[in-house]
C-alpha cells in the first residue's frame, strides 16, 4: 500500500532528538525526510551513544536511532550562498522543521514570514523547549531540565528517591510526537487550502498534556499529586509485586479482577475482609493489601504467576528489561526492529501498522552529507560550481 505521506517532502533542520524524532515519524509514514546538516560536524547525535567507536565515525547510535531512512544534506545557513540553496530546497518543500531557539532562524533571515514568501503552502515546524513566547522562550532546553520544570521528575520515584528522572528522554520524545501530529495535521489542511502555517511546539506544554489524569487531580480535584513508585495512584491493589522469583505487575482496578487475584494467590477471604471489599477501602489501606499478596505471591516465580493470573481474567505481566522486551516472541513476531546488515544497524519502527503493513525505513541512516551533491546537481548545480561552494565552505 502507498503510505499516506508519500509523495509529500520534509526538510529536517534540528538535532539531537525531538525534531529528528518528529521527521523520523513523518519518514515512516512515506515522507521523503531532507536533513539539512552543517558541513563537517553534522546533527550533534552523531557523535552520541554507547559505541565510541561509531560516534568517531558520526554514526553514534543515539543518531542512528531517528534517522534511518532520511537523506543527508550539508548545507552552512549563515553563508550566503548555503542560504540560497535552502531557498530553492523550501521552494519544492511541504513541510521544514527546526529546534533552534527561538529568534536563531529570523537572524538567519530563514524565519517563518521569509520561508512563506518562497512557499505559501509549507508547513514550518519550529520545537523549542518552552515555546516562541514567555518569560522562558530563550532559555535553552534540555530533556531533563523539562522533566524536573514540568513536574513529571516530581511524581516518579517514591518517597526515598523522587524527584527521579524518568529513565529515558521522554520530554524529547513527546516534544517530537506531539510535532509530528501537528505537521501531519497541517498538511492536510494545506493539501485543501493550498496555505501552509507556523507550528510552534512547546516542549514543556507536550509533557504536561500527557500528565492529564495527574494534572486534572490537581485542577479538578484539589489533590497534588505524589510520587508514588511503582503504584497506580487510581487503584490498588495495581502496581509492581515481589514473587517467588523476579518482579510482576498487576494490575486488579475492577472488583471482579480482585476477587479473581484473592482465588489465584489462594487466599479468597481479602475479597471480603472489610479493609479491601471496596474500591476506596483498598487504596487507603493499600500497604497492607500489598504485603498480604506478596505474602501468597512469595510462593511461586513471577514467570509462573503471570499465565495464571491471565487465564483468571487479571491483568499482569513480567518485567522485562530491554534486552528481554526487544527478544520476546511478541516483538519479534511484529517485526519491530528493521536490521540493515550491510550498515550494521538496527532501528525500530513506529508504534503501528496500518492494513496489515509496518511503516518501517528502506534505508539505513545517512552518513554524513552523503546526499549533497546528488540534491545540488537536481537544484541545477554543475559540477564546477559544487565544488566551488564546497571550497567556499557554503556546503
Amino acid at each position: 500500500m502507498a503510505l499516506p505521506l508519500a509523495g509529500l517532502r520534509v526538510l529536517d533542520l534540528s538535532n539531537v532528538l525531538a525534531g529528528p524524532f518528529c521527521g523520523y515519524q513523518l519518514g515512516l509514514l512515506g515522507a521523503e525526510v531532507i536533513k539539512i546538516e552543517v558541513p563537517g560536524n553534522g546533527d550533534l547525535a552523531r557523535r552520541l551513544g554507547a559505541d565510541p567507536e561509531q560516534a568517531r565515525r558520526k554514526m553514534g547510535a543515539s543518531f542512528v536511532a531517528v534517522n534511518a531512512g532520511k537523506q543527508s544534506v550539508t548545507v552552512n545557513l549563515k553563508h550566503p550562498e548555503g542560504r540560497a540553496i535552502l531557498l530553492k530546497l523550501v521552494a519544492q518543500a511541504d513541510a521544514l522543521i527546526e529546534n533552534y531557539r527561538p529568534g536563531v532562524m529570523d537572524r538567519l533571515e530563514l524565519g517563518y514570514d521569509v520561508l512563506r514568501e518562497v512557499n505559501p503552502r509549507l508547513v514550518y515546524c519550529a520545537i523549542s523547549g518552552f515555546g516562541k513566547d514567555g518569560p522562558l522562550s530563550g532559555r535553552p532546553a534540555y530533556d531533563q531540565i523539562i522533566q524536573g520544570i514540568s513536574g513529571v521528575m516530581s511524581v516518579t520515584g517514591d518517597d526515598a528517591s523522587a524527584p527521579l528522572r524518568v529513565g529515558y528522554p521522554i520530554s524529547d520524545t513527546v516534544g517530537g510526537i506531539t510535532a509530528a501530529l501537528a505537521v501531519t495535521a497541517c498538511l492536510l489542511g494545506a493539501q485543501r487550502t493550498g496555505q501552509g502555517c507556523m507550528v510552534d511546539v512547546s516542549m514543556l506544554e507536550s509533557t504536561l498534556a500527557t500528565m492529564g489524569w495527574v494534572v486534572s487531580n490537581y485542577l479538578n480535584a484539589g489533590v497534588t499529586p505524589q510520587p508514588m513508585g511503582n503504584q497506580n495512584f487510581t487503584a490498588a491493589p495495581s502496581g509492581t509485586f515481589t514473587t517467588g522469583d523476579g518482579l510482576i505487575n498487576i494490575a486488579a482496578n475492577e472488583d471482579k479482577q480482585f476477587a479473581a487475584l484473592c482465588r489465584v494467590v489462594g487466599d479468597p477471604e481479602l475479597a471480603t475482609d472489610p479493609r479491601f471489599a471496596e474500591r476506596h477501602a483498598r487504596k487507603e489501606h493499600r500497604q497492607q493489601l500489598n504485603d498480604a499478596l506478596e505474602a501468597a505471591l512469595a510462593a511461586r516465580p513471577a514467570a509462573e504467576w503471570e499465565p495464571l493470573l491471565i487465564e483468571a481474567g487479571v491483568p499482569a505481566g513480567l518485567v522485562l528489561d530491554v534486552p528481554g522486551v526487544l527478544a520476546h516472541e511478541q516483538v519479534t513476531g511484529r517485526g519491530f526492529v528493521t536490521s540493515f546488515p550491510e550498515a550494521g544497524q538496527h532501528v525500530t519502527r513506529a508504534g503501528f501498522r496500518l492494513s496489515g503493513e509496518d511503516p518501517c525505513p528502506q534505508t539505513p541512516a545517512p552518513s554524513l552529507s552523503a546526499h549533497t551533491d546528488d540534491w545540488l546537481a537536481r537544484l541545477g548545480y554543475r559540477h564546477d560550481q559544487i565544488e566551488a561552494l564546497r571550497a567556499e565552505g557554503a556546503i
